[in-house]
């Protein structure tokens, strides 16, 4: 491989419009993704956080399982009591006596009635819960089924494009080696700068690709002579002649049939 000094301008310009096509078709393949990659992660997080709120419902009914039987214990506890309290109310040999024990029994029959009343709360709570879950569920099983065939159409495309941008990859890499750091850094500084990636466009109609602005004459002139290197005034992008364009949009077509 030649060194980079031993390159011409024009060697250069051919190398980084080369680069720019291989680099817009690798941007090509993955508009074809497009926001799918997005989309399964979205749902991915969607249905963790779906299966982390019904195991959480589910531990909510289990804590009112529990608390139910804790209240059927304390009334059966309640009612033990009240049994005891009635059998000392017959061997009382005074009115006070008897009076204290009524007042326990009266307290166990009030905590009776409460923990029927706690019970029904929690067995309403308990349903609210179970429609809850089944709601989540049929959630959860749709987007587990919309996330399945994402993931499908995920893959078919990167079936497709996997080996084609992995070998484009390595081309990019290929035509950078013939091109100057400096002017490397440029050029992908101007790729990410604008919209559509292009940092390095032919002067079309007297005005560089996609810009209304005319390009004077004698710069249009410069730019075919292909001495150096100009950029667009308006743009900042790279600009090439037609005719070079079109002489390396064939050459490119060619290696990207063989890909």
């Amino acid at each position: 491989m030649a060194k980079k000094s031993e390159f011409t301008v024009e060697d250069r310009l051919r190398a980084l419009y080369d680069l720019q096509l291989i680099d817009s078709r690798i941007d090509k393949i993955r508009s074809v993704r497009g926001e799918l990659p997005l989309e399964v992660e979205d749902l991915e997080d969607e249905v963790a956080g779906l299966e982390v709120r019904i195991s959480k419902i589910e531990g909510d009914l289990n804590q009112f399982s529990d608390d139910i039987k804790a209240k059927e214990i304390a009334t059966e506890n309640a009612k033990t009591m009240i049994k005891k309290y009635n059998e000392q109310q017959k061997n009382v040999r005074n009115n006070r006596a008897f009076e204290s024990l009524s007042k326990e029994i009266e307290f166990q029959e009030l905590e009776i009635e409460l923990c029927a009343k706690q019970t029904r709360e929690l067995q309403a709570q308990i349903e609210l819960k179970k429609q809850s879950i089944e709601e989540n569920n049929v959630k959860l099983n749709e987007r587990k089924e919309h996330l399945k065939h994402k993931k499908n159409e995920l893959g078919d495309i990167l079936k497709e494009t996997e080996k084609e941008e992995s070998d484009l990859i390595k081309k990019s890499s290929d035509f950078e080696s013939k091109i100057d750091e400096s002017l490397l850094i440029s050029y992908k500084k101007i790729r990410a700068s604008v919209r559509n990636g292009l940092a390095v466009v032919a002067v079309e109609r007297g005005a560089s690709a996609g810009s209304f602005f005319t390009i004077p004459p004698q710069v249009q002139l410069d730019i075919a002579s292909r001495k150096k290197f100009i950029t667009d005034e308006h743009s900042g992008r790279i600009l090439v002649d037609k005719e070079l364009a079109e002489e390396e949009n064939e050459k490119m077509s060619k290696l990207f049939t063989s890909i």
